[in-house]
């Protein structure tokens, strides 16, 4: 059976490519989007891309996950640091969910050392840029064992 990710993406990653570039790269989402896809198929691995800037849309996400999904990457940008719904979300769904940051959040703002993520996630994946996600994916599959 071929396994299947969510690559959930939080607040203003829509915007990459044109924020912060210094921080962020200059990679858009959709250019992620499209490497992810070819990454996750040279390892027999369906992928679903979504991002929202609300939170419940993500927590949503997460419900609807529930026994669609066998993992989750969850970038939740700075609801990182502030959200227990989403800590929650993973926890009362029991998906495996990998925390990913473009950035080193640990080499910024002491604010951002915080996770909530990181309280209920299988492992975490910082300071990468996009590269990041396919580590994460390979991670994932790594995580939930190699038969597809």
């Amino acid at each position: 059976m071929k396994k299947s990710l969510l690559i959930l993406n939080g607040p203003n990653l829509n915007l990459l490519g044109t924020r912060q570039p210094e921080i962020y790269g200059s990679t858009t989402l959709a250019d992620i989007q499209s490497s992810c896809e070819t990454h996750a198929k040279t390892l027999g691995i369906k992928v679903t891309f979504d991002q929202s800037n609300h939170e419940g849309a993500l927590v949503d996400a997460f419900h609807a996950a529930r026994g669609t999904h066998d993992g989750v990457i969850l970038n939740a940008g700075a609801y990182t640091h502030t959200s227990i719904a989403l800590m929650d979300a993973i926890n009362a769904t029991e998906i495996p969910t990998i925390e990913l940051h473009l950035s080193n959040i640990h080499a910024r703002e002491a604010f951002r050392h915080q996770s909530y993520v990181s309280r209920a996630a299988v492992g975490l994946i910082c300071g990468f840029g996009a590269a990041g996600y396919a580590l994460a994916i390979t991670a994932m599959n790594d995580y939930l064992g190699n038969a597809t």
